[in-house]
């Protein structure tokens, strides 16, 4: 079963983010499951502007292609080249080191809390 993270708020997209600005955007371990064996992210780049649940990227595992959507609108401060150089992090730490990118906030998208995205997807906290 999958696990989600106290103290994060989560998109019905699967994406976690922190409350603090800027904030730190990852997929959730749920997707991460779903997914399978991550093989590519494609991330905005640093200066992009982003649209709450406007589609900001993509990751590829060897089973399909999923968007990734901004729960929150504002600017990409900066992102993790870790995670594109080595995607299978999404896989092994997905709430970790597998963090995405980081947005300065200037409104934040409908967001669920850690209980309700675990109620919604059959995961444990």
């Amino acid at each position: 079963m999958s696990k989600v993270q106290t103290g994060l708020q989560y998109s019905a997209e699967h994406e976690w983010i922190t409350a603090e600005s800027p904030a730190t955007i990852g997929v959730s371990q749920v997707a991460a499951d779903a997914l399978g064996e991550v093989v590519y992210v494609e991330l905005p780049a640093v200066g992009t502007a982003v649209t709450a649940g406007g589609v900001c990227g993509e990751i590829e595992s060897t089973k399909s292609v999923s968007e990734i959507y901004s729960p929150v609108a504002g600017e990409v401060v900066e992102v993790n080249q870790a995670v594109v150089d080595d995607p299978a992090l999404v896989n092994s730490d997905p709430y970790g080191a597998a963090w995405l990118f980081k947005v300065a906030v200037t409104e934040f998208g409908p967001l669920l809390s850690a209980e309700q995205y675990a109620a919604d997807n059959g995961a444990e906290l």
